[in-house]
């Protein structure tokens, strides 16, 4: 192997001494051109690079779909040890194949909700996703410098891979996906058999009498199959949002998830209740979300939520708003506090986990309908003639790139608004920050959830009704 990389290393510097002269006879642009055409002749093999346990390894880009980020697989039981669970990729049901358990490398414990790197890989018409520790980059190099593997990758069986090559002085394990996955194409077919079994069983288990005896009617069978089958189907939406949407069905929004089941029922038709595609997913979630969600608010609904603000005669006005988006809502929330209490100083944290929409919503235009409508107290127009919000306005307001599941101090806050937050966060992060509304929130406070949340069935809280918006107030 060492000499077959002399010649390689021999060969290579007499070509670039060749274009070396041809450089001073030809002109720069004829050297230009000629390394061109080595690179093309050089790069006709493209790999994607990863890590696993410490080490570098590869395999055939041809063979990658996409990568993902991704948690919260759906377990699988009597699959093979590998395959850590199912997940739905855009409505299609792929397993999912930890690598470092395939090759036995030992993997630190897993955490609840933690996301894993993720490789999505075609091998013939089936799709996996594959867990890596991490995904590197696309790496360029000519085939025929793909070294025969050897025998002192001990850690992986030989037959797994494809060969070894060096690139920028690291050295690259490459992979042979089929290898790996065409003998084991049957745990794709085993995880799409097992889970409905899953879902069935889990779904028996917390069905009103389990465990009890049972009557003559379920005994002899009748009528118990189409509430099974209701409950599976309810639970494979269940599965389906939380997969291409994230969002999470707790206590927090079941009261509207079991009446816009029967809604989606109803218009799809029973056994058609399934989620396919990501649009179906925002098909069944379109009526959750609040009036004005993501957008400037109507007079009609701004007047709503002004009616609803509680009396308070503070001289600062505390409000902490997490998930602004990209900050029509907090705009609008900064109007209207300041219409409503107008002597009191306002103070709005608005938080948000996207980067790009809180780095902009400062920066945030104001189309001129919106400015003559009846957000006109609050703007100004600028010398070019765009409009923007008064510096009160503005400076009442903080902008902050922050998680809200894991905040850190805040002031007490008189005003708490939250609209279709809480829903999209993993359930024990629902506990959690309803947990720190709780300790934020001043006495004589009130929390604004989405028109489709509440906070009822917390014994802590009390819903109140202001018009046609619920405020929440601590009992």
């Amino acid at each position: 192997m060492e000499s077959t990389a002399q010649e390689k290393t021999t060969i290579n510097t007499a070509l670039k001494e060749t274009l070396g002269n041809l450089q001073s006879i030809a002109g720069p642009d004829a050297s230009e051109s000629s390394e061109k055409k080595e690179n093309l002749v050089i790069v006709d093999y493209k790999m994607v690079t990863f890590s696993l346990a410490g080490k570098d390894y590869a395999i055939d880009i041809m063979k990658v779909k996409e990568i993902a980020k991704a948690g919260r697989f759906t377990y699988v039981p009597n699959a093979l040890p590998f395959v850590i669970g199912v997940y739905n990729l855009r409505g299609d049901i792929i397993p999912i194949v930890d690598l470092r358990l395939f090759f036995n490398i030992d993997i630190p414990e897993r955490q609840f909700d933690a996301l894993e790197n993720m490789l999505i890989v075609s091998v013939g018409e089936q799709t996996f996703g594959v867990v890596v520790d991490e995904i590197d980059k696309v790496v360029g190099i000519q085939k025929s410098t793909i070294n025969p593997p050897h025998p002192l990758f001990g850690d992986i069986n030989i037959k797994y891979i494809q060969g070894v090559v060096e690139v920028n002085n690291r050295l690259y394990i490459l992979l042979d996906i089929e290898k790996i996955f065409g003998s084991k194409i049957e745990a794709k077919a085993a995880a799409e058999a097992t889970v409905v079994k899953d879902m069935a069983a889990r779904m028996s288990a917390s069905l009103p009498g389990n465990g009890k005896k049972k009557g003559p009617a379920q005994a002899a069978g009748q009528k118990s199959a189409p509430v099974q089958s209701e409950k599976v189907d309810y639970s494979f939406i269940v599965e389906s949002l939380s997969s291409m949407r994230k969002f999470v069905v707790s206590p927090i929004n079941d009261g509207w998830m079991q009446a816009r089941f029967k809604d989606w029922e109803k218009e799809r038709g029973k056994n058609k209740t399934q989620l396919q595609t990501a649009e179906d997913a925002d098909l069944f979630l379109k009526p959750f979300y609040s009036p004005c969600n993501g957008t400037w608010w109507t007079k009609d609904y701004a007047d709503a939520i002004y009616k609803s603000f509680p009396d308070n005669t503070a001289k600062q006005i505390v409000v902490w708003n997490p998930g602004c988006g990209k900050g029509c809502e907090t705009y609008s929330l900064a109007c209207l506090l300041k219409k409503r209490y107008p002597e009191a100083k306002i103070r709005i944290y608005a938080h948000e986990v996207d980067l790009l929409n809180i780095s902009n919503a400062p920066l945030l235009s104001i189309p001129a309908n919106i400015a003559n409508d009846w957000y006109a107290p609050f703007i100004t127009k600028k010398a070019n003639g765009d409009f923007t919000f008064t510096s009160e306005i503005r400076d009442s307001i903080m902008f902050e790139y922050h998680d809200c599941a894991n905040t850190n101090s805040l002031p007490s806050c008189d005003i708490i608004f939250a609209r279709d937050l809480i829903s999209f966060l993993p359930e024990a992060a629902q506990q959690g920050i309803i947990n720190d509304f709780q300790e934020k929130l001043k006495g004589n406070g009130v929390i604004y959830l989405g028109q489709n949340e509440s906070l009822g069935g917390n014994g802590a809280w009390a819903e109140k009704k202001a018009g046609s918006v619920s405020i929440f107030e601590k009992k």
